[in-house]
């Protein structure tokens, strides 16, 4: 079975729109410069990204230097839906952007994974319990079933993001052509790649949610090897109306009765290494 990859993607801050890359030298952490900033609420505290400020999914933002090292979140500028443009490094940068989103918010990169403070993991709002606030999070209904939350990393419990990074579990996701494919069959209107955001996404000559039963294995792609983690359960950001695709609650009732909710693989990086659009991922 012959998998090609056939788009590489990068967003650079969290929830925002980004780029299609040819080629880029994945680490521990993906690809470098990926979710390498993210907006944190000011009213009610924690990381936050398109489930609760959806307006930012309508914001394109684009690296202006390649992350290093010593400088893993190097500026970016950030393009509203009017055209108008700041760069994460601008003095009114946090003003620019709360008046945007209509919320007080502030930008942030990366920082050390022992500021764990910066990193923790805000309660529900008062009067909410835990399980109507995974409900509104994952989008899913009274009579529909929660992900399985044992599946995800252990920190996520405390943490709104592994610390040192802004991803929301693993740091890549991989998404067949053959299962957006599926979907866009099962429910026409809106099954939009841009609704995803993958990292990389394959073609392979498989009908359906193929990389569903690659969980657990191992997998060559480039000169880089992967751990293909599990599948990604899809959040209520699937949902939200941003550029020309209008809101559609419908998204996540065709994502459940199809294929429990998922859409796509987690991965994280087993080994670095350079890949490119048009390699073979290999699975082991």
């Amino acid at each position: 079975m012959s998998i090609t990859v056939t788009d590489i993607y990068r967003y650079p801050v969290k929830s925002m729109a980004g780029d299609r890359l040819q080629r880029v030298t994945l680490s521990g952490n993906g690809v470098p410069g990926d979710r390498c900033w993210t907006l944190k609420d000011e009213e009610r505290g924690g990381i936050k990204g398109g489930k609760r400020f959806p307006g930012i999914m309508s914001m394109h933002a684009e690296l202006l230097a390649e992350p290093s090292s010593e400088a893993p979140s190097p500026p970016a500028r950030i393009t509203l839906p009017d055209g108008s443009q700041m760069i994460t490094t601008d003095a009114d940068i946090n003003h620019r952007l709360s008046n945007a989103v209509g919320a007080p918010v502030s930008i942030w990169p990366l920082l050390p994974a022992d500021q764990l403070e910066h990193y923790q993991r805000t309660p529900p709002p008062e009067g909410v319990d835990q399980e109507a606030a995974l409900r509104e999070v994952f989008a899913r209904t009274e009579d529909e079933p929660l992900p399985d939350l044992s599946l995800f990393p252990e920190a996520l419990f405390s943490y709104e993001s592994p610390p040192g990074t802004y991803f929301d579990a693993f740091p890549l996701l991989i998404l067949s052509q053959s299962a957006l494919d599926a979907m866009a069959a099962a429910a026409p209107n809106n099954f939009d790649v841009r609704r995803f955001r993958p990292n990389i996404v394959v073609d392979t000559p498989e009908n359906g949610f193929v990389e569903d039963g690659w969980a657990g294995r191992t997998a060559r792609l480039g000169a880089a090897t992967l751990k293909l983690e599990m599948a990604c359960p899809r959040c209520v950001m699937t949902t939200h109306g941003f550029a020309d695709l209008p809101k559609d609650p419908g998204i996540m009732r065709a994502l459940v009765a199809n294929n429990d909710g998922n859409l796509g693989l987690y991965a994280s990086v087993m080994e670095g290494g350079d890949i490119s659009v048009g390699d073979t991922l290999t699975l082991e």
